[in-house]
């Protein structure tokens, strides 16, 4: 009897060269950002009165943004950006959009049409949801929101993870 070899699932298609993975990961971090990193350089801007270098927008609906959004962010629904993204935004100051989370790609769309208009743009991964995951705070409607950090996106008790 002859078996057949296992192929193993992760290698049966090779890994990128190292050039080319460099280049991909380089690539993805010009066009993304992670809600720790977003969350850390708006806390030391409002800390120290500094500017941020970016602008944080919020491409979700009205509903969506009076159900909770980040302290700070412009809100800007993605339907809205072609009218008014230039009314709103600065293009000399680069954009970093999010939406509800990893499910919803409004932010992306929203980064697209931003781009096409001349905006230096980048994502914020993980959007709103694991923005209240993460634990940092957020407004609502009714005021100011917090929720406890869930331990499977975030450190307990550090706001550091080493990443």
């Amino acid at each position: 009897m002859t078996t057949t070899p296992q192929v193993n699932p992760v290698l049966r298609t090779p890994p990128a060269s190292p050039a080319a993975a460099a280049a991909y990961f380089s690539a993805s971090l010009a066009f993304h950002a992670d809600v720790s990193d977003v969350a850390s350089v708006l806390a030391a801007s409002a800390a120290g009165g500094a500017d941020p270098g970016f602008v944080l927008v919020d491409t979700r609906s009205t509903a969506a943004w009076d159900q909770g959004h980040v302290p700070g962010a412009v809100h800007l629904p993605t339907g809205l950006v072609p009218e008014r993204a230039g009314e709103l935004l600065d293009r000399s100051v680069p954009v970093v959009t999010y939406c509800w989370g990893p499910g919803c790609n409004g932010a992306t769309r929203a980064a697209l049409a931003l781009a096409e208009r001349g905006f230096q743009v980048k994502e914020m991964l993980g959007g709103f949801e694991y923005w209240v995951r993460e634990g940092f705070a957020y407004e609502t409607w009714e005021g100011p929101a917090e929720k406890a950090a869930d331990p499977l996106t975030a450190p307990v008790g550090t706001g550091d993870c080493g990443c």
